[in-house]
């Protein structure tokens, strides 16, 4: 079913991105894969069939060279994992202005920027443009987890892509908030439940599942609906 259909995963040197490319690949996708710099670049270029391209997300004539360079590919999948954790702060008042500046625009502005670049790519009726977001970005489960200012960027990003989906009318692609779990990532750290395999084959099978269907909707990676 996947035979022939292309996905662009955002952030995948390594990691939740890195997993989810090999995931996409194992289940017949073609796969453009981006890394900040060459760096990230080598262990992308030891798997089969996957195209490696630079991106830096909060430059926008990075994200604007990216999009020369695909002129004429067909998206079935625009999957934005790119993201920081940001300070882990007691208090606000710890909070650097650079910072903070860096994580929204990182997290929340970045990544529905480059989908609005990269609209005119993705495949209309059936293709899915996919945000990496987190339970700590809903307002009603999120509060009390930690991290607050990281939760708070997940929960701008919720809203701005959520805005992003209304503006796409019926006919757009469908647009996806998902949340991985507590993965074992350099973020989620040795504590966390998930391991990357988990995590990436069920948020593979939800994108799978949300083709075709419209709207936007914030799911886990098992496909339940979180709370916005």
């Amino acid at each position: 079913m996947t035979q022939g259909k292309t996905a662009l995963v955002v952030g995948a040197s390594r990691g939740l991105g890195f997993g989810l490319v090999g995931q996409l690949r194992a289940a017949g996708w073609q796969v453009i894969a981006t890394v900040r710099d060459d760096r990230g670049a080598e262990a992308l270029k030891a798997v089969p069939g996957v195209r490696v391209e630079t991106l830096e997300i909060t430059d926008g004539g990075s994200a604007e060279a990216l999009a020369g360079r695909l002129q004429g590919t067909r998206l079935d999948l625009l999957l934005v994992n790119a993201g920081i954790s940001g300070p882990r702060l007691e208090s606000l008042l710890e909070a650097d202005e650079a910072e903070v500046a860096r994580l929204f625009l990182t997290n929340a502005v970045a990544p529905v920027r480059l989908a609005e670049r990269l609209l005119p790519l993705v495949e209309p009726s059936r293709g899915v443009i996919a945000f990496m977001s987190s339970v700590m970005g809903s307002l009603e489960l999120g509060p009390g987890m930690g991290m607050p200012l990281y939760g708070a960027s997940k929960a701008a990003l919720n809203h701005l892509s959520r805005s992003f989906a209304a503006g796409l009318g019926e006919a757009g692609p469908t647009v996806l908030s998902l949340h991985p779990g507590w993965v074992k990532t350099d973020m989620g750290g040795e504590e966390a439940p998930l391991d990357v395999e988990t995590s990436c084959r069920g948020l593979v099978e939800v994108i799978g599942r949300a083709a075709g269907q419209g709207g936007h909707r914030y799911l886990d990676y098992q496909g339940q609906t979180l709370p916005w």
